[in-house]
C-alpha cells in the first residue's frame, strides 16, 4: 500500500483533501497553516474544474436559492428551447426527476427561509474571509472590490428591480437603486437603452479566477502541501483513518476533506454510506480576448439573464444553467449563444474575435447549500455543493473546516457562521 507521504503507511498523511479546485485548495493551505500535513489529489492540474471557469463575481448579494416556484411554469421551454438561459435536457429529465422533486419541496416557506439564512450566513463572511486569505498570501490584488450591478432595459422591468430591492433590503444586503444617468456615468458603453439598476456595493471581482488558485497553490506549497495527480476511485474508513483507492494504488491518511465538487457523491457514499442528492449544474462562458475597459465591474442583465466580467484576459460573458448530468457532452453553442444574448447592451458590439468557449461542472444540492460537515468520529471532512457560489463561499469554507479540525482559541477569532445548516444529516 502506498500512503500519502512517501510510501510510509505507519506514518500516513494528517489530511488528504479529495478535489484540487478553489475549494479543495483554500482548505488545504488553510489546514497546512494549522500545522497539518497535508496531500491534495485530483486526476487533473489544480484549478482545471468549475474554477477555471467561473464568472469570477464575489456574488455575496445572491442570497436566494437558484429556483423558485415559477420554474414550474418554465419546465415546458426549458424541456424546448436548447438555448435558453435554463435548460433540462428531456433525455436526462427520468435521472434529474427526484432532485427536482426535492427541489421543489425546499421552496415551501420554511425550508425556503431556512435556505435564505443558510446561504446569507456564510456571503455575509464571505469578503472578509477573502480579504484574510489574500492577504495572507500578499495578493490582495486580485480581488476588486469594486461592486457588481444588475441593469435592467424595458420600462416595465422597473417593477421587478423595486421589488428586487425591497427583498434585498428585507434580507439586509447592502443595495442601492441607480438611475440611467448612474448607470451612464460610470459604464458609458452600455446601451442608451438601459433604464437603470441595482448596485450592490459589498461586492467585488476578480481578475482571473484561475490565477487565484495559482497563488494558493504557490503558498500552500511553501507551507508544505503535496499535490498529487491520481483518480480516486473509492475508499473506505477504517479504525485509525481512511483509505483511498486510485487507479495507482491505495493511499491512507488520518482524515479525508471531500471538496471534488459535482463529482463528490460517489466517494461520500463509500465513505459516509449516506447517498447525498448531488446534480449538476452545468454553465457556460464565453472569453472575449480583445474586449477591456469595457465595463468597470461585473453587471448582470435582468432580462437576458447572463453576467459580463471584467478580467484581466479580456471580458468573461458567463451563466446559463444546463441539467444534462456529468456524462453528456457540452454544447458549445450555449457558450457562443452568450454573445448572441450581448448584442444591443452595448452601443457597439463586442468583439468575439479569438473567443474561446467553455462549460463547467456546479455541484448543486435541492436545498441550494453546501455540505460542510465533520463526520465518521473526525475522520471525514465534507466541503462540496456550493452550486453558483464555490468562489464567493471558498475563503469562509476553509475556515469553518480548519475551526473543525483545530478548534481556535477564542482570542482574535472572527465571528463565522453556525454549521448546523450545512450538515451532511439534513438528507
Amino acid at each position: 500500500m502506498t500512503s500519502l507521504n512517501s510510501g510510509n503507511t505507519q506514518n500516513p498523511a494528517d489530511i488528504a483533501v479529495v478535489g484540487a479546485g478553489i475549494i479543495g485548495v483554500a482548505c488545504a493551505l488553510r489546514l497546512a497553516r494549522q500545522g497539518k500535513r497535508v496531500v491534495v489529489i485530483d486526476h487533473q492540474d489544480p484549478g482545471h474544474g468549475a474554477s477555471f471557469g467561473n464568472a469570477g463575481h464575489l456574488a455575496t448579494e445572491q442570497v436566494f436559492p437558484i429556483a423558485d416556484l415559477s420554474i414550474l411554469k418554465r419546465l415546458p421551454a426549458m424541456l424546448m428551447d436548447p438555448m435558453g438561459p435554463l435548460r433540462l435536457d428531456w433525455r436526462y429529465m427520468p435521472r434529474a426527476l427526484p432532485w427536482f422533486t426535492r427541489l421543489l419541496l425546499n421552496l415551501r416557506p420554511a425550508p425556503f427561509q431556512r435556505t435564505v439564512a443558510g446561504i446569507r450566513a456564510l456571503n455575509e463572511s464571505s469578503l472578509g474571509a477573502w480579504q484574510r486569505l489574500l492577504e495572507t498570501i500578499a495578493r490582495p490584488d486580485l480581488l476588486k472590490e469594486d461592486g457588481s450591478l444588475l441593469v435592467f432595459e424595458r420600462p416595465d422591468s422597473g417593477q421587478a428591480i423595486d421589488a428586487l430591492q425591497a427583498r434585498m433590503r428585507h434580507q439586509a444586503v447592502p443595495v442601492d437603486l441607480w438611475q440611467a444617468s448612474a448607470v451612464r456615468e460610470v459604464a458609458p458603453q452600455l446601451s442608451e437603452h438601459i433604464q437603470g439598476g441595482l448596485f450592490f456595493p459589498r461586492t467585488g471581482h476578480f481578475l482571473d479566477p484561475y490565477r487565484v488558485v495559482g497563488e494558493l497553490v504557490k503558498a500552500a506549497k511553501a507551507s508544505g502541501v503535496q499535490f498529487i495527480k491520481h483518480q480516486v476511485t473509492g475508499g473506505r474508513v477504517q479504525e485509525h483513518g481512511v483509505s483511498l483507492l486510485t487507479h495507482q494504488g491505495s493511499l491512507t491518511a488520518r482524515q479525508v476533506l471531500i471538496a471534488c465538487g459535482a463529482h463528490s457523491a460517489r466517494l461520500t457514499a463509500a465513505l459516509t454510506g449516506k447517498k447525498v442528492p448531488l446534480d449538476t449544474e452545468r454553465g457556460y462562458h464565453l472569453m472575449l480576448p480583445h474586449e477591456h475597459q469595457r465595463l468597470p465591474f461585473a453587471v448582470t442583465s435582468l432580462e437576458r439573464k447572463f453576467i459580463m466580467t471584467p478580467m484581466a484576459d479580456g471580458l468573461r460573458l458567463a451563466g446559463t444553467v444546463e441539467f444534462a448530468g456529468l456524462d453528456s457532452p457540452p454544447n458549445m453553442e450555449r457558450a457562443w449563444q452568450l454573445h448572441r444574448l450581448s448584442k444591443g447592451l452595448f452601443k457597439r458590439d463586442l468583439n468575439a474575435e479569438a473567443a474561446t468557449p467553455w462549460m463547467g461542472f456546479r455541484p448543486s444540492l435541492p436545498d441550494s447549500l453546501p455540505i460542510i460537515d465533520r463526520v465518521c468520529d473526525g475522520k471525514v471532512l465534507l466541503a462540496f455543493g456550493h452550486q453558483h457560489l464555490g468562489l464567493t463561499q471558498a475563503a469562509v469554507t476553509a475556515e469553518l473546516i480548519g475551526r473543525m479540525v483545530l478548534p481556535a482559541s477564542p482570542t482574535g477569532v472572527h465571528a463565522l457562521p453556525a454549521v448546523e445548516a450545512y450538515r451532511l444529516d439534513r438528507f
